[in-house]
């Protein structure tokens, strides 16, 4: 994954995720998805500039099938925003980029 962009996996969902003291954006996408390509440069640049106040990062579907199914994901990309361990938002589909800005800005704020 590309600089502050961080991998989630089964193994450490809970851990990176559910347990993070930061709110944490959560992309669920797999390599053949083509939404879920156009959508990588946004999740990148959020990483950037959300650096330090919110932990962003990826699940591969493919090979993360279990947390996948766990949050009942059924269409990706789908992006979730977690805080506290709690699911607070959610998106399907590759929204414009001020979507997620606001999305993180309520988390942080």
């Amino acid at each position: 994954m590309a600089g502050n962009v961080h991998e989630f996996t089964d193994a450490n969902f809970d851990s990176d995720v559910l347990k993070s003291s930061d709110p944490v954006l959560v992309d669920f996408w797999a390599p053949w998805c083509g939404p879920c390509r156009m959508l990588m440069p946004t999740i990148e640049e959020l990483a950037n500039e959300f650096s330090g106040k919110v932990k962003i990062g990826k699940v591969n579907t493919d090979e993360n099938q279990q947390t996948a199914a766990s949050y009942g994901i059924t269409s990706i990309p789908t992006v979730m925003l977690f805080k506290n361990g709690e699911l607070v938002d959610k998106v399907v589909g590759a929204p414009p980029k001020q979507h997620f800005v606001n999305m993180l800005n309520s988390a942080v704020g």
